[in-house]
């Protein structure tokens, strides 16, 4: 079993260095790292170039993380990978972990674990994301087992940090790797396609430190929202059949997809925009909430505005 570590970078300076330091102390070693530069501007590359351990380093022009991390699996000569972003960090026994189960639970195709998240000064901040959204019990009560209809289980909380991930390279090939055109959720729609097909698992013990700061903050917005619809719509086509044995409608995964988006644009005042997202909800799947906000996003601005007084007046 050989593994390759994957690292998108984009002007990484301050915390590369760090990145690659906490693969290196790894309990048990992986074969290379490889860090595929995404257009950087800063002095990536000089930080890179002085780094310990067997580091394949390539400098593309800016693409975004997917089509780096696409780039890095390609290249990678283990059959299987793990990735981490050029901010964040391993915890010391983050493969040993996952060797371990791999040897318990050999079907598995993808094991992602817990994370913490820690400030620029590596303070944590938060002891374990699984626990933050009411997961970690779940987790620790399969220790590390199969998730039993783990695809139904990710369109509702993707439950998957990239950067804990393990996964074998035929595996994320077959699956058609990380979707460029997507730039949120586009993880999700790859470990999603990989669940339709493959036993998955998720450890109750924290693989990673994510750092928290403002360049990587995700807020909602347009793009995001948008993007969503775009991911729901590929699940559809590519796993409709294995949500539906798993009790989800793929349709209305879509149409809710559209409302949010539709619900966005309202609060924004963007009637218009609004009026087509509700109209492609209701494409998908009939709903009297959807109905309703289409038909209230045909009035004029100012009668929406008073609608907007009424409902703050009386809830």
């Amino acid at each position: 079993m050989k593994i390759s570590a994957v690292i998108p970078a984009y002007n990484s300076a301050r915390f590369i260095a760090d990145a690659v330091a906490s693969i290196n102390a790894q309990t048990t070693a992986i074969d290379e790292i490889i860090i595929i530069d995404d257009g950087s501007t800063d002095n990536t590359e000089q930080i890179v170039a002085d780094l310990p351990g067997n580091i394949v380093y390539v400098k593309q022009p800016n693409q975004g993380p997917s089509a780096a991390r696409n780039r890095g699996i390609e290249m990678a000569k283990g059959d299987w990978i793990a990735f981490l972003d050029a901010d964040d960090q391993w915890t010391p026994d983050k493969i040993a972990r996952q060797r371990q189960t791999l040897e318990t639970y050999p079907s598995l195709h993808l094991i992602a674990g817990d994370m913490a998240e820690i400030d620029n000064q590596d303070k944590v901040i938060v002891d374990s994301v699984l626990a933050k959204h009411h997961l970690l019990d779940t987790f620790k009560t399969m220790a590390g087992k199969p998730i039993p209809n783990a695809l139904s289980q990710l369109v509702k909380k993707n439950f998957i940090p990239t950067g804990t991930v393990l996964a074998k390279r035929g595996t994320l090939m077959e699956a058609g790797l990380f979707n460029p055109g997507i730039r949120f959720g586009e993880d999700l729609e790859l470990w999603a396609k990989i669940a339709a097909q493959h036993p998955i698992t998720c450890l109750p013990d924290v693989l990673m430190l994510r750092r928290q700061h403002g360049e990587n903050a995700t807020q909602a917005s347009e793009n995001m929202l948008i993007d969503l619809t775009k991911v729901m719509r590929s699940l559809c086509r590519h796993t409709g059949t294995q949500l539906q044995q798993q009790g989800i409608a793929p349709n209305r995964l879509v149409a809710n997809s559209y409302w949010t988006l539709g619900y966005w644009y309202f609060a924004e005042g963007e009637s218009n925009k609004a009026r087509q997202a509700f109209r492609n909800s209701l494409r998908q799947r009939f709903s009297l909430r959807s109905a309703l906000y289409f038909l209230v996003s045909l009035l004029p601005p100012h009668s929406i505005a008073r609608l907007r007084r009424l409902k703050q007046k009386f809830s």
